[in-house]
């Protein structure tokens, strides 16, 4: 695959648009070896286990369920991914598998080039293997977001970043990992959404913070979502993060900081400091704990209380 992007996927107003609007861009990667059956099942087969989440669902957010590899093979879990409610996440795969790797290094080599000012920090490519008729619900990511779609169909939801879709107390909590990434959400806003019908071959992209939701069809889907950040990107989430304190503190009434202000540069250094006499607690208990394993058989569920 000579390109990983087609000649005109950043030609015109994409470019202009990219990271601050619904972008949807052309892309070949969907065309490698790499995401075939037999493709996945080498990438399974020599990617760290641990490193590799498992959920499974329902349809609703109160069925999303977290589990754990158990005995299931390579074959096992592509063959239970297809016929069930799986979710599979190879977390930081450009970190973790040479082929991944390189193919996140064209994909940022390619965007630089056609995009000079294009700078992004710490990039994070997860590759997702998802039922038929999965579904990721409402919620929103702290970094900024690309989703190359490489097998399956799939529709995504892309909501407006005002207080009428997230609220800015639900943002901080996402920030400070008070709650997991989900937030509230009523069956009216879809009425707002822009809604993208994604094929292989098609990369879509958002605001920062954007909340969103994803649906697939009567098949299975594979997708890399291509995690970074920006300086921009950085300072708008230390922002956040310091009005969560100052919403505790001195019950500041904190907005979603749609853009960069003069309160900034004292926000920045604030979470700065804030951080470092408090810092996150990696391990502290996921809200979504491992409730099943999924072995040859399928999901086991750790008690029927946890059962979807």
């Amino acid at each position: 695959m000579a390109n990983v992007f087609t000649a005109q996927a950043f030609a015109g107003e994409k470019a202009k648009q990219f990271g601050n609007a619904v972008t949807v861009h052309e892309h070949n990667a969907h065309k490698m070896p790499l995401f075939t059956d037999e493709g996945l099942e080498a990438l399974l087969d020599r990617y760290p286990r641990e490193d590799i989440g498992v959920y499974a669902m329902g349809d609703t957010p109160d069925t999303w369920r977290r589990g754990r590899l158990g005995n299931a093979n390579p074959s096992d879990l592509i063959s239970m991914v297809k016929e069930g409610r799986v979710w599979l996440n190879l977390r930081a795969a450009n970190t973790k598998d040479n082929e991944v790797g390189d193919l996140a290094g064209s994909i940022l080599s390619e965007m630089r080039a056609a995009m000079p000012s294009f700078r992004p920090i710490k990039p994070d490519l997860g590759l997702i293997i998802s039922s038929p008729n999965a579904r990721v619900f409402y919620h929103l990511d702290v970094a900024r977001v690309m989703l190359f779609h490489v097998r399956g169909n799939k529709r995504i939801y892309v909501y407006p970043r005002t207080e009428e879709f997230v609220r800015a107390k639900d943002l901080e909590g996402v920030v400070t990992h008070e709650t997991e990434e989900e937030i509230p959400y009523k069956p009216d806003f879809d009425a707002g959404a822009q809604i993208i019908d994604l094929q292989p071959g098609q990369m879509v992209s958002w605001a920062q913070n954007a909340p969103h939701k994803v649906e697939n069809a009567d098949d299975m889907n594979v997708s890399l979502s291509f995690e970074y950040m920006t300086p921009v990107a950085i300072a708008r989430a230390n922002a956040v993060y310091a009005n969560a304190w100052l919403r505790k503190a001195f019950k500041y009434n904190a907005n979603l900081e749609p853009k960069p202000t003069v309160l900034w540069p004292a926000k920045v250094a604030l979470a700065r400091v804030l951080k470092k006499l408090a810092p996150i607690d990696k391990d502290t208990p996921s809200v979504f704990p491992h409730c099943f394993t999924l072995n040859k058989s399928g999901p086991v569920f750790d008690s029927e209380k946890f059962a979807i």
